[in-house]
């Protein structure tokens, strides 16, 4: 045990120096902050850990029965950073009914904690007899489902937070939050070696490397946030008449001369070309509503903002690539066109053309015999 001890302790090293790390950093500082307080839990749980692994004593018992309830935490507070994510929403009272899990995990448990001298070390020698905590197998089954149940939410919320991105940026690919769905699967993976050790006695697959599991997804965790761009929260709610609001009549009359208006400062004023290009700055520079360009540029054009936009930034860049006289790099013509990275560019080119910029310029630059 000595061995999961050592990995244990870098974990909890390694989980303190992270949560340090995010709670000072101001780039979507709420949730940044709701991510430090959930790494800080998990390394207080793999800092018993270490110890208790290292020498195991019926003193040790409370506490480490206290950190091994701290799951029931973990699928709330991803919940809550995905939340304070895409909304740059702290936490509030009324996010205490996300600790219920815990809560409830305690209520078997409270016979343990007010053990005296004596029961603490009888428990610990029915423990080591191969006995088993209060509340198997009852409590396993649903911290399973329980944390499950919040990835799963948090997931669904980023998705949702996707599709608003499409219709709102011209830059939503750079803020798609890729990192939440790794550490979605990395959490699965934990619960999944969790299962199959409760469900098999496979040599191997044992209760430590749970949380050797969990000391790797603390590096990864590390690696991926401290990375995040700044996240845009979704807009709140206008305090608008709801009639105004609604999405139009699909033959609106004012559709021709907005399609006509938007199609003018592409090519004239060529909007596209601003990076993080929204919606709402189309809509003011167009004179009309946000409601009614987005309707446009989704019936009339079949497609997001974002698909709209990145249209307009490839048809700008095929015709860059076919001229002969235009001597600019790849990269150089994707920055102008809008872009911000030469992989984003390339797949919106490839998936536009069904061609790379390179074999799209290659092909023009070949005489025609």
């Amino acid at each position: 045990m000595i061995f999961w001890s050592l990995v244990f302790a870098i974990g909890a090293g390694q989980a303190a120096l992270l949560a340090l790390a995010l709670w000072r950093r101001p780039v979507n500082a709420q949730a940044n902050r709701v991510l430090a307080g959930w790494v800080a839990l998990i390394g207080i749980d793999l800092a018993v850990k270490a110890v208790y692994f290292h020498g195991p004593a019926p003193e040790l018992l409370k506490a480490y029965r206290l950190v091994g309830l701290f799951p029931f935490l973990y699928g709330s507070l991803f919940y809550l950073y995905v939340r304070a994510l895409t909304e740059a929403r702290g936490l509030d009272r009324r996010d205490l009914v996300h600790l219920a899990g815990f809560v409830l995990s305690l209520l078997p448990n409270l016979g343990v904690f007010l053990f005296d001298v004596a029961q603490q070390r009888a428990f610990f020698e029915h423990l080591r007899a191969g006995g088993y905590w209060p509340g198997r197998p009852w409590l396993d089954i649903g911290l399973f489902v329980y944390s499950l149940s919040y990835v799963i939410a948090g997931l669904v919320r980023v998705r949702r937070y996707r599709r608003g991105l499409l219709q709102r940026r011209s830059d939503a690919d750079r803020m798609s939050l890729h990192w939440i769905d790794a550490m979605a699967l990395s959490q699965i993976v934990i619960w999944c070696i969790a299962v199959v050790q409760w469900l098999a006695r496979i040599p191997w697959i044992d209760y430590p490397l749970i949380y050797g599991a969990v000391v790797a997804w603390v590096f990864v965790v590390g690696y991926l946030s401290l990375r995040q761009v700044a996240v845009a929260a979704e807009p709140a709610p206008e305090s608008v008449d709801t009639a105004k609001i609604e999405a139009p009549a699909a033959d609106d009359p004012r559709f021709p001369a907005v399609e006509a208006r938007l199609a003018q400062l592409m090519a004239q004023e060529q909007l596209y070309r601003e990076p993080a290009l929204t919606i709402g700055h189309l809509a003011k520079r167009s004179g009309y509503p946000e409601y009614l360009v987005s309707a446009v540029i989704n019936r009339r054009f079949e497609g997001h903002f974002w698909d709209y936009i990145n249209r307009q930034r490839v048809e700008a860049a095929r015709a860059c690539l076919a001229d002969p006289g235009d001597a600019r790099t790849i990269l150089d013509i994707a920055y102008a066109c809008g872009y911000t990275s030469k992989s984003t560019f390339n797949a919106a080119f490839k998936r536009q053309l069904g061609q790379t910029p390179s074999a799209y310029r290659q092909h023009h630059a070949t005489p025609v015999e």
